[in-house]
């Protein structure tokens, strides 16, 4: 603690008369020289009084202490706030690679899971046709020949059902999908679920039973589960990037299919595309060909720069 003192003095002089000596005095030389109106202070009193007055002023270096401290808090606050955010986006980043990683062992599970028992269903299948005498060629012909039309015709479904369902009265449920995901799955992901279960007892009625309509059944299954593999790994994965698709995503096609179903999502064409594989086409029809390129172009340099 710093002390200043300020002194000030301030004096009052009280001057009289100048009292003369009577005229019955007798007036010496010492008297002259010495008069007694100045040896006498009851004659010619001068009083003098002097008053001091002392200032104090105290200057705390508390305050450049604590001046000192708030300059140490403003530091650590600012290296706090500077650390906050890059927390923040390292857990961001840890939660998104669990998700990453969650939902690829789901889909890499569900995908040899389904082809492992497609391809054990199709070899047993047409072994046990091929066993008798007559090759049923007929048979064998429709289950191919309806396998690449369910696969083809399943494209043209999920345009339709995309729009007058998902978009119209399932929209609670397909709303999960155009919003910010909490978590490796989402309610949207049901659709998959739903569409599997016609595919599997279709797979299953054509398995066990011999004859055209079997065949059918079993190419219409085949169909579905081929086109729901493909669906999972190009939406999925290379558009929404819910998991590594490895390198499908350089085919310059499959790039300009994830693009198309990126502008669905950003709503510029009233929502068009409403497929995927077809999503190119759906977008040359409404005049978004050039929009198109910009997102193809945005991906690359996105995809570069990761």
């Amino acid at each position: 603690m710093a002390v200043e003192i300020s002194v000030t003095a301030s004096s009052r002089a009280y001057r009289y008369p100048f009292l003369a000596p009577k005229s019955c005095s007798v007036i010496t030389p010492s008297s002259l020289f010495f008069p007694d109106i100045l040896r006498h202070k009851r004659i010619f009193p001068l009083k003098r009084n002097s008053r001091f007055t002392v200032c104090f002023v105290l200057e705390e270096k508390k305050q450049e202490i604590s001046g000192f401290e708030e300059d140490k808090t403003e530091d650590f606050s600012d290296e706090m706030r500077n650390e906050i955010p890059s927390v923040r986006v390292a857990e961001k980043l840890a939660r998104k690679r669990s998700e990453r990683f969650t939902y690829l062992v789901a889909a890499v599970m569900s995908t040899f899971g389904i082809t492992s028992m497609a391809v054990m269903a199709v070899y047993y299948r047409f072994s046990w046709q091929m066993e008798g005498v007559d090759v049923p060629l007929s048979e064998m012909f429709g289950t191919f020949a309806l396998s690449v039309g369910a696969a083809v015709g399943m494209e043209f479904w999920a345009r339709w059902a995309h729009k007058a369902l998902w978009h119209a009265s399932l929209w609670h449920m397909h709303e999960s999908h155009h919003r910010p995901r909490d978590g490796p799955f989402e309610l949207n992901d049901v659709f998959a679920i739903i569409n599997a279960v016609p595919a599997i007892a279709l797979l299953a009625f054509g398995f066990f039973h011999k004859g055209l309509l079997p065949g059918l059944c079993f190419g219409a299954g085949l169909g579905i589960t081929v086109f729901g593999m493909a669906y999972m790994f190009v939406h999925d994965g290379l558009v929404h990037r819910r998991f590594p698709v490895g390198p499908i995503a350089n085919v310059p096609y499959l790039r300009k299919v994830a693009a198309a179903h990126q502008l669905h999502h950003s709503e510029k064409f009233d929502g068009v595309p409403y497929g995927l594989f077809l999503g190119p086409k759906e977008l040359e029809e409404v005049g978004g060909i050039e929009e198109l390129e910009k997102e193809i172009n945005r991906r690359i340099k996105l995809s570069k720069g990761s």
